[in-house]
């Protein structure tokens, strides 16, 4: 029985006359036979959990690095509230679900150690410049596992302009660029709480009166007021109201979280991490793996060296910092303490 083409009948039946179908899908760069049981942008959705990209996520900072206390959010569990809050929205509006999950899984999986401190510390030091974003594509198109993954077209486009200028061509990648703010200003207030860095009472009260005081009262009130606003229409927006609040909490954050602040403390170590680690590697590029002096022959040394470390995870990358910079203990035969 060939349940991948019931599930096909199935979304021509329900979805809205907006959303994106698999069985009308663009395509992958390489074809490939389809799959009995599943629909091409679930099997991207599997691909992406699969992944060893993915699972790299959960050692990565999202705001705190290397916070102490089990709670704070990492790049995994940021990706996963991404992922959650895109399938509640697309759920509602009758959108393609498994679409808008797999973009959500892939969004951030060419994120640089320490988050966007890594992120700006690569873009300084790399011809040409560096954005997650781009970094995302290159993995699911190049990088995961020597080949890539060779997602729909659908799919990489969402996580190529799931952030910047540029809208996604589908309404589930706009899901996916607006529910990822929602998701990091809601979560970035709570660690901010958590840590001590601000209290509930600092936040603008313009906007708690909006949207409300509480964590989960704040996403409700961004997601219903998006489904309602986006319902049956050609595109994903808020209310002005709701949609000026959002953004003046993610002003707020900027200013009292993001720079110069307690949970920030660290940055300046962990910048100068990537800028060594990326100057030694393009100096000696035969110290790295051999996989990666592979990918030099291929791609050149400084766009090698840049892959290399923007897929490490913090602790990965703070290893071999003190691997090639930090003097080891030597002990002399014969000579206790």
């Amino acid at each position: 029985m060939d349940f991948r083409r019931q599930t096909e009948l199935l979304e021509d039946e329900y979805l809205s006359p907006f959303a994106a179908h698999s069985s009308r899908s663009v395509g992958r760069i390489k074809g490939e036979e389809l799959c009995q049981v599943r629909t091409e942008f679930q099997r991207d959705r599997d691909r992406i959990i699969h992944s060893k990209s993915f699972r790299r996520l959960k050692h990565k900072t999202q705001v705190f690095i290397i916070p102490e206390g089990d709670h704070y959010r990492t790049r995994l569990t940021h990706t996963l509230e991404v992922a959650q809050i895109s399938r509640t929205i697309a759920r509602a509006l009758r959108l393609n679900e498994d679409l808008t999950e797999a973009i959500a899984l892939g969004h951030d999986l060419g994120h640089t150690p320490f988050g966007h401190s890594g992120e700006s510390a690569l873009a300084e030091v790399m011809p040409g410049g560096f954005k997650h974003n781009r970094q995302s594509l290159r993995v699911v198109e190049e990088l995961e596992g020597g080949r890539g993954l060779n997602l729909t077209a659908e799919v990489r486009d969402g996580i190529l302009n799931h952030t910047g200028p540029q809208k996604p061509t589908t309404l589930e990648g706009q899901i996916v660029k607006i529910a990822d703010r929602v998701a990091y200003i809601n979560h970035d207030i709570d660690d901010a709480i958590r840590g001590g860095i601000i209290r509930v009472n600092d936040l603008p009260a313009s906007c708690l009166d909006v949207l409300g005081r509480e964590h989960r009262t704040r996403i409700n009130s961004m997601v219903m007021d998006l489904i309602e606003s986006s319902l049956n229409r050609p595109f994903i927006g808020m209310s002005s109201r709701v949609q000026q609040s959002t953004d003046k909490l993610r002003t707020y954050l900027f200013q009292n979280v993001y720079i110069d602040t307690d949970a920030k403390r660290e940055e300046g170590k962990a910048r100068h991490v990537v800028q060594y680690l990326f100057q030694y590697w393009t100096e000696h590029p035969d110290k790295m793996p051999p996989e990666h002096r592979e990918r030099a022959q291929q791609v050149g040394v400084q766009r090698a060296v840049c892959d290399y470390i923007a897929g490490m995870t913090d602790r990965y990358a703070i290893a071999r910092f003190k691997a090639l910079f930090i003097p080891s203990s030597f002990a002399i035969p014969g000579e206790g303490g």
